[in-house]
C-alpha cells in the first residue's frame, strides 16, 4: 500500500476517541466511516461531533460490510483482549490484504492482539491521546510480526493529519505515554500518603511549574539546559528517595474498587456534583485548545 492510495479510514468505535479520531481524518480530506455495534453509541458520536464536524460528511454505521473497501482500519473498541480478539479475528479477514490494521489500545500487547489477525506483518498499534483531533502526539508500536513497511505507513498517515508521531521499535508494557504518567502519579500518591503535600498543591506544581517546561523541552533537552553536571548531583542523593512501589497504593486501589472512577461517576480523587464533572471536561478541552492554537498552531 502506498501513503498516497490510503483514502478510506474505518474507525471502530463511537466512543470520545473514535469519534474525535473521525474528526480529524474527515477534516484532512479522508473518506471517514464510523463502526459501532451499538446505535446509541453511533448516535451519541452524531450529536458529539454534529457542531465541530460543520459541513464534513462522516459515514455511521453497524455493518461490518464497511471493512470490504478500507484502506486504513483504527480499533478503538472497549480495552479486553478477548474482545479484540473476536473483532481482529473477523475484520482482518474480511478488508483488502493490503489495507493497513491499527489499534489504539492504550497498554495491551499489541504482538498479543496481532495472534487474532490475519496477515499480521499489517498491523500495528497506533495510540492516539485524548482529545486526538487536539492532542497532536501519537505512538507507534511495532509488534512482534510487524512489517517495517507497516510501521512507517502508520506514521506517515499520523503526519498527513497534522500529528506528531513517535516510533516504538519495540513493545514495552504502557508503551511511553503511560509509563511516564504514572511514574508520575506514583510518586505524587506517595508523597500525599506521606504528608509532604495535598493533592491540589502537588497539581498546581503540573499546572503551573513542570507543565509549561514540559509544553515546550523534552527532559534531556531540560537536563542539557540545566546542566548535566548539577542533574547528576541532583539524582546521586535523590534517586535512592524517590518511590519506586510495586503495588498499587490504597489512595488508588480504593476508590477504584469502591466504583469511585473519577468525572464519569461523579467521585474519585475529587468531587463532582451537579454538572461539574461537564464543566471540568469542557474546561480541559478549552485550554488544551488555547495551548495547541499557540504552540502547535503550524500542525493544527
Amino acid at each position: 500500500m502506498q501513503i498516497e492510495r490510503i483514502h478510506r479510514i474505518v474507525i471502530a468505535g463511537a466512543g470520545v476517541m473514535g469519534g474525535s479520531m473521525a474528526l480529524l481524518f474527515v477534516r484532512h480530506g479522508f473518506e471517514v466511516t464510523v463502526y459501532d455495534i451499538s446505535q446509541e453509541g453511533l448516535e451519541q458520536c452524531k450529536k458529539r461531533l454534529e457542531e465541530e464536524a460543520g459541513a464534513y460528511e462522516i459515514t455511521f454505521t453497524r455493518e461490518k460490510e464497511c471493512f470490504l473497501q478500507a484502506d486504513f482500519v483504527i480499533e478503538a473498541i472497549v480495552e479486553n483482549m478477548e474482545v479484540k480478539h473476536r473483532f481482529w479475528r473477523e475484520i482482518s479477514a474480511m478488508v483488502p490484504e493490503e489495507a493497513i490494521l491499527t489499534t489504539n489500545t492504550s497498554g495491551l500487547s499489541i504482538s498479543r492482539i496481532a495472534e487474532a489477525v490475519t496477515l499480521p506483518e499489517r498491523f500495528c498499534g497506533m495510540h492516539w491521546l485524548n482529545p486526538p483531533h487536539i492532542c497532536p502526539l501519537i505512538e507507534v508500536i511495532k509488534g512482534e510480526k510487524t512489517g517495517a513497511g507497516t510501521a512507517e505507513l502508520v506514521r506517515r498517515t499520523g503526519i498527513r493529519v497534522g500529528r506528531v508521531p513517535v516510533m516504538l521499535e519495540k513493545e514495552v508494557p504502557g508503551f511511553l505515554i503511560n509509563r511516564f504518567q504514572f511514574a508520575v502519579l506514583r510518586e505524587a500518591m506517595s508523597l500525599v500518603e506521606a504528608g509532604v503535600a495535598g493533592k491540589e498543591d502537588i497539581d498546581r506544581v503540573f499546572k503551573y511549574g513542570l507543565g509549561l517546561r514540559y509544553a515546550c523541552l523534552g527532559p534531556f533537552e531540560i537536563a542539557d539546559l540545566g546542566g548535566l553536571d548539577t542533574f547528576y548531583r541532583i539524582a546521586s542523593y535523590l534517586f535512592p528517595d524517590l518511590c519506586n512501589a510495586t503495588e498499587v497504593p490504597s489512595m488508588l486501589s480504593e476508590p477504584a474498587e469502591n466504583g469511585d472512577y473519577g468525572v464519569k461517576t461523579g467521585k474519585g480523587f475529587y468531587e463532582y456534583p451537579g454538572d461539574r464533572a461537564q464543566q471540568v471536561i469542557e474546561k480541559r478541552d478549552a485550554d488544551f485548545r488555547k495551548v495547541a492554537d499557540c504552540l502547535y498552531a503550524d500542525l493544527i
